[in-house]
């Protein structure tokens, strides 16, 4: 891609999505991750409408008066975005392709955690660490990491989400705010998932086109594994085939779901031919 062609993708989704992060996200992010972290600062006296849950006792005891316990908030934090660039992200029948619901997205996010001071990281993966971008702060990260999501050309096709799981552990030692972003379209990650969600405050996005949900009626088709590159002949005019490919998709739905409530990791579905604005803030305030 050219330099000013890539400069104007890149402009265009910075404006669309700052606008939805300064009126409408970031509000959200702040209220739900901040003061989730809280540092000691001082004893004081009791005074009438304090919450008596923050008494000091032994200061209480000492003094026989009683005395309250402050503390303050954790305002640096640090987001990390874990965001699956294989080959199954380019595939899209409405409106967009999954990539390009993810790149807005992370930029929503990115701009929301910035305008609250905080870092942001990335790691793009495929069955392979493809890109680590070390968390920092500011409008021009911000950017960098947009122009990376546009054009960045991976080396492989594949999906391995645990292998990704596990570089975020070894790479981000201190709890953070990690929203991973995929079609999730991979097996066996369950263990690595729970271990990372014991440590950061984890959310699954599963991006999915609807055309995945069910086979329409097309006669004979020739269908391609886009990570594989493999090829397969499907009549899909046979009602058996397509029943068995939507019970095949609803039961990887049901283990994707069960995988992240055994874990306690949150998950969120959106779809691309969809607008994410009222979903996303709805799964804020509901956490």
């Amino acid at each position: 891609m050219e330099t000013k062609e890539l400069l104007k993708k890149v402009r265009k989704i910075e404006i669309k999505t700052r606008r939805l992060s300064n009126h409408i996200f970031s509000g959200e992010y702040h209220s739900h991750f901040k003061g989730r972290g809280m540092t000691f600062s001082e004893v004081r006296k009791y005074q009438a409408g304090d919450d008596i849950r923050d008494i000091d006792w032994n200061v209480t005891a000492k003094l026989n008066e009683p005395h309250i316990k402050i503390f303050e908030e954790e305002r640096e934090l640090t987001m990390m975005l874990m965001v699956d660039i294989s080959k199954s992200e380019s595939f899209g029948t409405r409106v967009q392709q999954k990539r390009d619901l993810i790149t807005e997205l992370c930029a929503v996010l990115s701009f929301s955690a910035i305008q609250n001071n905080d870092k942001v990281g990335v790691i793009f993966f495929t069955d392979q660490i493809e890109l680590y971008i070390p968390p920092k702060k500011g409008k021009s990260h911000i950017l960098r990491i947009i122009r990376e999501l546009i054009e960045f050309k991976p080396k492989s096709n594949g999906t391995d989400i645990s292998e990704a799981l596990r570089f975020l552990s070894s790479v981000v030692k201190k709890k953070c705010i990690v929203f991973a972003l995929s079609d999730f379209q991979d097996l066996d990650y369950e263990k690595n998932l729970k271990i990372a969600a014991n440590k950061h405050d984890l959310t699954a996005i599963r991006v999915i086109d609807v055309a995945e949900e069910s086979l329409p009626d097309l006669g004979l088709a020739q269908l391609q594994n886009p990570e594989t590159g493999s090829v397969n002949w499907v009549d899909t005019s046979s009602k058996s085939i397509r029943r068995n490919y939507e019970n095949k998709y609803k039961e990887f739905v049901a283990n994707f779901k069960e995988n992240c409530l055994k874990s306690g990791t949150d998950y969120l579905d959106l779809r691309v031919d969809r607008s994410y604005t009222k979903q996303l803030l709805e799964f804020f305030k509901r956490r």
